[in-house]
């Protein structure tokens, strides 16, 4: 008994045919990674990588883990100890500075996160012994008691100022709400700003 041709498609052949697309496919898969180049950075795996960060106008080169934060690296690597490490979890405002012109609690940003953004801690405010405008107006108004919330407070105050002018009471409420003073010295906090941003700069 004569079987009749069979015209469709065997197991066999169809499976080869699979081997073979899927050799083919990831040839030009790995053709198409190797044409993009490695991805930037390169790694991110364990021990130290050295990055470059521009902090108060000048660039820092620094080695850092991936984990580190930007505080750590402020305070344990450039030797910038005015942002203070107090709750360490973003909810004090203590670690203020400014990234890009807008404030950010450094000890929830990664040190690598702000590889390419201007960083300004409140170490930029004072040349010297002379000092900028607000930091003289937060000794006049007795802005401090024991001062540990000062740091993160003023880059807060200098923010509002840079984005509002003279601001009113209750934008400064809103821009202050993220800093923690447990001396309660918010009223005075806000003399200082009102008065730097009429002009009294003495």
């Amino acid at each position: 008994m004569s079987h009749p041709p069979d015209h469709g498609v065997s197991r066999r052949s169809f499976l080869k045919g699979s081997a073979v697309a899927g050799i083919a496919s990831t040839g030009i898969t790995a053709a198409t990674k190797a044409a993009a180049g490695p991805p930037v950075p390169d790694s991110f795996g364990p021990g130290e990588h050295e990055i470059s960060l521009l902090v108060n106008g000048a660039k820092k080169q620094v080695k850092v883990e991936t984990r580190t934060t930007l505080l750590d690296a402020l305070r344990d690597h450039m030797d910038l100890t005015g942002a203070k490490k107090i709750c360490d979890r973003g909810a004090c405002g203590g670690c203020t500075v400014l990234v890009d012109g807008e404030p950010s609690n450094s000890c929830l940003m990664l040190a690598m996160d702000a590889v390419g953004s201007e960083v300004r801690t409140v170490e930029s405010l004072a040349n010297g012994d002379d000092a900028h405008p607000l930091v003289k107006n937060f000794v006049k108004c007795d802005a401090l008691q024991c001062g540990f919330c000062t740091p993160g407070m003023v880059m807060s105050s200098i923010a509002c100022l840079e984005k509002r002018g003279k601001p009113t009471p209750d934008q400064m409420r809103q821009d202050l709400s993220g800093n923690l003073c447990r001396c309660g010295t918010y009223g005075r906090v806000m003399e200082a700003i009102t008065k730097t941003a009429n002009g009294e700069n003495k």
